[in-house]
């Protein structure tokens, strides 16, 4: 027997909200700590400014993303809770003009309109609420905003995307430092474009491409601006 728990297991988008918060803060953490670690080293010949330099930005990106995330999803959260007491005011002052927008609703999805018509009648008896909270205002369990568990997919996934580079500036040798990183970090985001696109059902092809070009810019301009600076610490 097939339930609605075996029919979204089969499907990627229950996965979109975890998945962009820890895809995000992975391909973050990487890029970001590795360009600036890439940077720093085009500057310095010495590997405690390198390291500094590292960690310090693993630490601050971390929070950083950790508390943006939590900021932007909680923001959302407070729209949709706005949202939903309106929409019980509503219900309570207009019932019949709710119905009839839930109707119109499903008559613009395809159902002739008597049969829109009986349909919002019935999920109305049955659940006012959600069925306007689902369907008009387009909230449920699978987009519903998750601040908590967001901040947390973010946070420790810009960690561990940066530990990735800080490892390299622990362990490379400090002359042509840049290349070893730009290297690993050209595997790191192989690895997660794959990953990545395999947890999500998409293309790996492209999500590798889009992933390692924008990473390489990134890397690139950041050695440029410490070539630039040539000011060897």
């Amino acid at each position: 027997m097939i339930t609605i728990d075996n029919y979204l297991d089969n499907h990627y988008i229950n996965r979109s909200n975890w998945l962009r918060a820890a895809v995000l803060g992975a391909n973050d953490g990487i890029i970001s700590i590795a360009s600036l670690a890439i940077g720093v080293a085009a500057a310095s010949s010495n590997r405690d400014p390198i390291l500094l330099a590292t960690v310090a930005g693993l630490v601050a990106g971390a929070l950083s993303m950790a508390a943006g995330e939590y900021v932007s999803v909680s923001s959302q959260t407070d729209i949709e809770n706005a949202d939903i007491e309106r929409e019980k005011q509503e219900l309570k002052e207009m019932p019949e003009n709710e119905l009839k927008i839930l109707a119109e609703i499903y008559e613009k999805r395809g159902l002739k309109k008597e049969t829109a018509l009986v349909v919002a009648d019935e999920l109305m008896k049955k659940d006012a609420l959600g069925a306007h909270i689902r369907d008009e205002l387009g909230i449920n369990e699978l987009n519903q905003a998750k601040p908590i568990q967001a901040a947390f997919s973010s946070g420790t996934a810009f960690t561990a995307g940066g530990l990735i580079p800080l490892l390299v500036t622990i362990f490379a040798p400090v002359h042509h430092m840049e290349y070893f990183l730009y290297a690993f970090t050209i595997i790191s985001l192989i690895t997660l474009g794959a990953v990545s696109a395999k947890t999500g059902g998409s293309s790996v092809k492209k999500a590798i491409i889009r992933i390692v070009v924008w990473g390489t810019i990134a890397m690139v301009l950041s050695a440029l601006v410490g070539y630039l600076f040539g000011v060897k610490v």
